[in-house]
C-alpha cells in the first residue's frame, strides 16, 4: 500500500476508502490510484510511493531447526 498526507484544513469524507479523514492525517491508499491522490498536490502529500509492480516481495526468512549439542565423551 501507498501512503499520502491529506493536507485540507477541515476533515473530508473520502468513499473510496470508506471514512473521514482529518487535516495532517496520513493514509494509506492502494497502490493502483496513488496518481489520483499525488496529481491533487494542493490536496495530498505522497508519503510513501507505490512498490513497483515488478518487485518481488520480500522472501520468509528461513527458518531451520536448532541444532542439539552433541556431548563429550
Amino acid at each position: 500500500m501507498a501512503r499520502v498526507r491529506y493536507l485540507g484544513h477541515e476533515q473530508v469524507t473520502v468513499p473510496e476508502l470508506g471514512r473521514t479523514v482529518e487535516p495532517d492525517e496520513i493514509v494509506d491508499i492502494p497502490d493502483e490510484r496513488w496518481e489520483g491522490y499525488v496529481c491533487q498536490p494542493a490536496n495530498w502529500e505522497p508519503i510513501e510511493d507505490p512498490k513497483p509492480a515488478d518487485e518481488p516481495e520480500a522472501p520468509a526468512p528461513k527458518k531451520t531447526a536448532a541444532k542439539t549439542a552433541q556431548k563429550e565423551g
